[in-house]
C-alpha cells in the first residue's frame, strides 16, 4: 500500500461499529418473538431506577405483557392478566394463596416509571410493585399507581427463547 493511500485511510471517515438491537431500546411499533410467538409491541413502560422495562404486546386480540431488566443477566418474564382485587395496597401480603398456587414475596420496589403507548398505566409516575414467586416457579406480580392496581400472572422466558424481528 503506498504511503498516500495510508495517510488517505488514517483520515478518512470510518462507520461507527454496528451496535447490537437490544430489547430494552425497542418499543411501540416493533415486532418481537416471544417463544415462537410473533408479537408487535403497542406500549413501553420504562422504570427509571432499574434497567427495566414492561413492554405491552399484542398478537390479534390477545394482550400480553413482557417484562425485560438487565441485571447480572437480562431476565425475560412473559405476564397476563389476571382478574383480581385487592383491599388496600397498604396491606399487601408475604403470602397469596391464588387457585392451586402459593406465591410467596420475593422483591418489592417503587420508583418513577415513563409510559409511552398503549401501557397498563397511561400516564408516567411513581408506581409500586410486589413480584412473586411460587415454588414451581411460577411468577405473580402486583402493580400500583395512581390508585389503581393491576395483577399480573406468568413465567420465566429463556433469552433464547426471545428475537426481534423487525425494530424502528
Amino acid at each position: 500500500m503506498s504511503v498516500w493511500k495510508r495517510i488517505q485511510n488514517i483520515f478518512a471517515k470510518h462507520e461507527p461499529p454496528h451496535e447490537e438491537e437490544s430489547l430494552l431500546a425497542i418499543g411501540p411499533g416493533d415486532v418481537i418473538e416471544v417463544s415462537l410467538e410473533t408479537y408487535q409491541v403497542t406500549g413501553k413502560t420504562r422504570n427509571l431506577n432499574r434497567n427495566a422495562v414492561m413492554l405491552t404486546l399484542q398478537d390479534g386480540n390477545r394482550v400480553r405483557y413482557f417484562l425485560i431488566e438487565e441485571r447480572e443477566r437480562t431476565v425475560y418474564q412473559l405476564y397476563d392478566v389476571i382478574d383480581g382485587r385487592l383491599d388496600s395496597v397498604d396491606e399487601i401480603p408475604s403470602t397469596i394463596k391464588l387457585d392451586d398456587a402459593t406465591y410467596h414475596l420475593e422483591e418489592q420496589f417503587s420508583g418513577k416509571v415513563t409510559a409511552t403507548g398503549s401501557t397498563a398505566f397511561q400516564s408516567s409516575g411513581e408506581q409500586h410493585i410486589w413480584q412473586f414467586q411460587s415454588d414451581d416457579r411460577r411468577l405473580l406480580r402486583i402493580e400500583w399507581q395512581d390508585g389503581r392496581i393491576m395483577l399480573y400472572e406468568g413465567e420465566s422466558i429463556l433469552p433464547a427463547d426471545v428475537q426481534i424481528i423487525r425494530g424502528t
